[in-house]
């Protein structure tokens, strides 16, 4: 599969996984920061998964290699 995927699918659990531990949004003083929209994160990661990507990049790189064609040449 795509490793560029793989990457992205990462980047969205490590999102997912500091909204998860430092909660969606905190206040400093008066202001108020909000993170990325978790249902939305969670919705990415699902599509990500969908298309064939995973976390681990030795997966795919065992999967592309396993069908070769060999041509036996005179």
């Amino acid at each position: 599969m795509n490793v560029a995927l793989n990457e992205r699918l990462r980047t969205y659990l490590e999102a997912e996984k500091t909204i998860l531990i430092g909660g969606q949004s905190y206040r400093i003083g008066n202001r108020t920061v909000t993170r990325a929209d978790l249902t939305a994160i969670q919705a990415e990661i699902k599509r990500l998964r969908a298309l064939g990507a995973t976390e681990n990049d030795a997966m795919t790189a065992s999967r592309r290699g396993a069908a070769k064609r060999i041509y036996f040449r005179d």
